[in-house]
């Protein structure tokens, strides 16, 4: 299929803006100019019944943020489950503040509380401080969950791009830990070691994320070339530690026809299905990747939106 008419008109007025891409800014200019355009398409932002920003203790001694979204008032007789949300942005740009809107429709459409982890960014912080980040930021809660409310039986992870990422490392870590979620949610997750698949060739250029802005991305995120084999950093194709998927939480996973990581996402779902677990994979033609975040223009991406929050339904037994 083509691009849809709406993606090929979104992709026009980011050309008409002028703006440098990421990959010619430096992190800072990067973060802000992501900062500033991240909600230009989103759906209006749901009202909640509270929010509530939490600094939460990691293993270095560090504080990070995290936002919890609460739809309902909380009764301690009947605890929320849970997502946890991991934002994308290439482990450089993104906060939580970039994906309110999106963790804002997922507490009221699922029915659930979300837990939205600002994990510390690079190149600050190199890998695998994401990593550590996000699985503490779980682990912690998992461990409060009673303190607000919370079921810790229905957790479930979730994210996009490179929260997708993080997503797939703490189902395995949280498996291994005792404490697996019930689903993995991710939106065209990143997860090769190398940039060399067809979908990477043919979309290296013109469709929002490009060959460059990738290998910037990850220029900042490793701290050298053999992180690349860390299965922490690839779970698709790392060949340093890899451990046996079988057994991690069913997996939901949502790709773009004309997104570089296409091909990456649709093999991951395969590498998880010949491990015996359970995958939904949804590929959406016409759309580019970052599409989940463009609700309010694109109806691929309200219908990708309805789809994720109905399998958080499912996993938690909320209805339908």
């Amino acid at each position: 299929m083509p691009l849809t008419a709406k993606i090929a008109l979104v992709l026009d007025m980011v050309a008409r803006t002028g703006r440098a891409p990421y990959h010619e800014q430096t992190a800072h200019q990067a973060r802000a100019e992501y900062e500033k355009s991240a909600s230009v398409l989103e759906i209006p932002s749901a009202p909640m019944h509270g929010v509530e920003d939490l600094q939460v203790p990691m293993r270095d001694g560090a504080t990070i943020r995290a936002r919890l979204y609460l739809p309902v008032e909380p009764h301690w007789a009947e605890p929320l489950p849970v997502l946890v949300y991991y934002h994308g942005g290439g482990f450089t740009i993104g906060s939580v503040d970039t994906h309110d809107a999106l963790c804002r429709m997922f507490a009221r459409d699922a029915r659930c509380a979300v837990f939205s982890v600002d994990y510390r960014l690079a190149p600050e912080h190199r890998f695998p401080t994401a990593v550590h980040d996000a699985f503490d930021a779980y682990a912690w809660l998992r461990a409060h969950a009673a303190e607000y409310a919370l079921d810790a039986s229905r957790f479930a992870v979730g994210g996009d791009s490179a929260g997708g990422t993080l997503a797939t490392v703490c189902a395995v870590l949280a498996r291994d830990a005792g404490i697996a979620p019930v689903l993995q949610l991710l939106f065209y997750p990143a997860v090769s070691a190398h940039q060399q698949s067809e979908s990477h060739q043919r979309l290296a250029d013109g469709h929002l994320l490009t060959a460059p802005t990738i290998q910037w991305f990850f220029d900042h995120y490793v701290r050298n070339d053999s992180d690349r084999d860390d299965w922490r950093f690839a779970p698709l194709d790392g060949t340093r530690g890899e451990p046996d998927f079988r057994g991690v939480a069913a997996a939901w996973i949502g790709v773009a026809e004309f997104d570089p990581l296409v091909d990456e996402g649709e093999a991951y779902a395969q590498k998880l299905r010949e491990a015996g677990n359970e995958v939904t994979l949804v590929r959406y033609d016409g759309v580019i990747h970052e599409f989940i975040k463009m609700g309010a223009f694109i109806d691929e991406a309200r219908r990708a939106q309805q789809q994720a929050a109905h399998a958080l339904r499912v996993a938690f037994g909320t209805g339908d």
